[in-house]
């Protein structure tokens, strides 16, 4: 059984996911540090985070995520649905990927009814004049991922899915 590589496990270990090795395995993978991003590299992207606001656990959990995409203040916006009127696309040319955390953010972002387990694991579009070519990634609230920590995987998904939507853009 192959192991992750290093950065992976880095990421892993900073989503306070544990990785398994396989028993035959020689020798545990080694861990290192994900490098940060300096303010003078220029933007891969820009992540709009959707929902209500962290609180507590929830808001260490997600600067932690912000952290683990090496993300700086720059390169990322919380917003509560209820604001989405107040969105413009950047003035930038780069790219931008969404997650909604929740149903409910995801309905209002969206328009969609279905419920957050089915439209987990997809990617959608937000519904808003003008940005509706900005895909976005359907996500457990963070508070739902820290009341149950075995489902910090899905969070782990859902985070790999929308860098890997960014990447593709």
């Amino acid at each position: 059984m192959n192991t992750l590589s290093n950065s992976n496990s880095a990421l892993l270990k900073e989503m306070g996911i544990s990785e398994w090795v396989a028993k035959d395995s020689a020798q545990a993978p080694q861990i290192e540090e994900p490098t940060p991003v300096s303010s003078q590299a220029k933007p891969r992207g820009i992540w709009w985070f959707f929902g209500i606001k962290p609180k507590g656990d929830a808001e260490i959990l997600f600067q932690n995520l912000i952290r683990v995409l090496g993300l700086d203040s720059k390169e990322w916006l919380w917003c509560e649905p209820a604001n989405k009127a107040k969105l413009a696309r950047p003035d930038e040319a780069l790219p931008v990927i969404s997650i909604a955390f929740g149903g409910q953010a995801v309905q209002a972002m969206t328009g969609e009814r279905d419920p957050l387990e089915e439209l987990r694991d997809t990617i959608l579009e937000l519904n808003r004049e003008g940005l509706e070519e900005i895909p976005l990634v359907p996500s457990f609230t963070l508070e739902h991922f820290i009341a149950r920590p075995q489902d910090k995987r899905l969070l782990w998904q859902d985070l790999l899915l929308a860098k890997s939507v960014l990447h593709s853009l």
